[in-house]
């Protein structure tokens, strides 16, 4: 033991805390697992992803807001990353060969009605082409624009 140092506690003294393989702690140095930085009210404790949900949420209620009649029934969704099909029709919105949103048309259901049509915007490839929020915002609002426009068979100039 060095000159000068408190012995160190013996791992039966902190009840409930988790021991790993080979009786390595968590908390190697007994002060305490760590809590959150931020609290949860600031800005920046909020997570990318909730960010982009909030991006999407008003560029929805934006374009809701003129057609709340033809949009009433349409279900939008985020998702991370594209599903990996071999090739992609007419409803994917692509930057190249990198799917960035999908209308998903409605369909008759069997047994419980109608499916309503979707429109899916996937988060990191949107992500990856915008250099701040404030494109990510707008860059969010044209890809939303275009998939309502391609479901209600208007132009997006028109919108």
């Amino acid at each position: 033991m060095l000159v000068g140092m408190a012995p160190r506690p013996s791992p039966n003294s902190y009840p409930g805390q988790h021991r790993g393989p080979l009786g390595q702690r968590r908390d190697r140095r007994g002060r305490g697992l760590r809590g959150r930085l931020l609290p949860a009210s600031a800005p920046l404790a909020r997570s990318r992803a909730q960010i982009f949900d909030d991006l999407v949420l008003d560029a929805v209620e934006h374009v809701e807001h003129h057609w709340p009649n033809k949009l009433a029934d349409v279900e939008f969704a985020v998702e991370d990353v594209p599903p990996e099909l071999p090739s992609y029709d007419s409803d994917v919105l692509e930057d190249g060969s990198v799917p960035l949103a999908r209308l998903l048309p409605g369909q008759p259901d069997r047994g419980r009605g109608q499916i309503p049509p979707r429109i899916v915007v996937y988060r990191w490839p949107l992500e990856a082409r915008a250099s701040d929020r404030d494109e990510l915002a707008e860059l969010v609002h044209d890809v939303i624009l275009e998939q309502v426009a391609n479901l209600l068979g208007m132009d997006p100039d028109d919108l």
